[in-house]
C-alpha cells in the first residue's frame, strides 16, 4: 500500500510557474522538485489535459500557467492527478459470515466518505496563488 506524491509535485510545479515571468523548462522544474525531466514532462501533461498548463517550444520555450493562479483550487489540482480516493476500502469481499466482515464496509464507507469531503473542502479553499503567498511568506520569514 503505497501513496502518491504527484499531488505535492503538481502543486509544486504550479506554484513554481505562478512566480515566473515566462516560460519554465522542464530542467528548471526538475531541479526544483527534484526529480528527473521526464517524469516533470509526464506530469506537466496532466496540467495541460487539465487545463493548468500551456507549453511553448523553442530555446525559450517551457511551461506556464494556462489560468491564473487565483483561479486554481488545490481541489482541482488533487482530482486531476491523483487516481485513488483518500481511503479506498477493501480490495477484495469481507467473510459476510462474520459480523464484522459484514458490517465494517458500509461503517468505513461512512468514515471515508467524511474523510473525503472535509479534505476536498479545504483543499477547495486554497489556490496556488495562496500557495505562491505562503511559500513567500515563508521565504521571508528565513531571512530575518
Amino acid at each position: 500500500m503505497t501513496t502518491s506524491s504527484r499531488f505535492a509535485v503538481a502543486v509544486h510545479i504550479l506554484t513554481l510557474l505562478a512566480q515566473a515571468d515566462g516560460p519554465v523548462p522542464s530542467s528548471m522544474i526538475a531541479g526544483s522538485v527534484g526529480t528527473n525531466p521526464a517524469l516533470i514532462r509526464r506530469l506537466v501533461g496532466a496540467l495541460i489535459e487539465a487545463g493548468f498548463v500551456t507549453t511553448t517550444m523553442g530555446s525559450t520555450g517551457g511551461a506556464m500557467l494556462a489560468r491564473p493562479a487565483t483561479d486554481i483550487t488545490l481541489l482541482e489540482v488533487f482530482r486531476s492527478v491523483e487516481t485513488t480516493a483518500l481511503i479506498t476500502l477493501h480490495q477484495s469481499a469481507p467473510n459476510p459470515a462474520c459480523m464484522v466482515g459484514r458490517e465494517i464496509t458500509g461503517a468505513l464507507r461512512h468514515v471515508a466518505d467524511r474523510a473525503q469531503a472535509a479534505m476536498d473542502a479545504t483543499l477547495a479553499e486554497v489556490t496556488i496563488a495562496g500557495m505562491l503567498a505562503d511559500v513567500e511568506h515563508a521565504a521571508q520569514r528565513r531571512k530575518r
